[in-house]
């Protein structure tokens, strides 16, 4: 017959190890909000990046916003829009570049890939980077994200002006 002295310390190692585990678990599926894997820009505090966020709207591209805590960001839909306010501004470049409503946005092909776009303002501080990952329509949500951005002076072009 097994002696309960024994059976006991194993008995609580075990509970130890499954409350670890359910721990991580939690932990893990927690980590799947809106904010994931998502880090606030350098300048995202600046005064611009607050205006654009809170003035994101409800709505981009058929997606629903998702609420996000942290500055300078924006998430529509499950993390298929991403807006990051506050990027460093791209500087002379030769990715591909294009205006929306009077506003220059960039294509980083180094960050882009298959159905992953990802696009900067150009000319503008602070800059605002926008991530489609997969979404439909981005032209529509360009459109509707410039008009957040236009307020930002322009200091430089990547297109002659016309």
């Amino acid at each position: 017959m097994p002696s309960t002295r024994r059976s006991r310390p194993a008995l609580i190692a075990g509970v130890c190890v499954v409350a670890a585990g359910a721990a991580l678990t939690a932990y893990a599926f927690a980590d799947t909000g809106a904010e994931a894997g998502i880090r606030p820009a350098k300048a995202s505090g600046a005064p611009h990046c607050h205006r654009i966020t809170d003035a994101a709207p409800a709505s981009l591209g058929g997606l629903p916003r998702r609420d996000s805590d942290l500055p300078g960001i924006a998430v529509w839909g499950n993390r298929d829009i991403v807006l990051r306010c506050g990027v460093t501004p791209p500087g002379p470049t030769g990715d591909p570049c294009f205006a929306v409503d009077g506003v220059d946005w960039v294509i980083d092909l180094a960050q882009s890939a298959g159905s992953r776009k990802v696009v900067v303002t150009y000319g503008r501080t602070p800059a605002t980077q926008v991530v489609f990952d997969g979404a439909p329509k981005t032209d529509a949500a360009l459109v509707n994200l410039s008009r957040l951005v236009v307020p930002i002076p322009p200091t430089s072009h990547c297109l002659a002006a016309e």
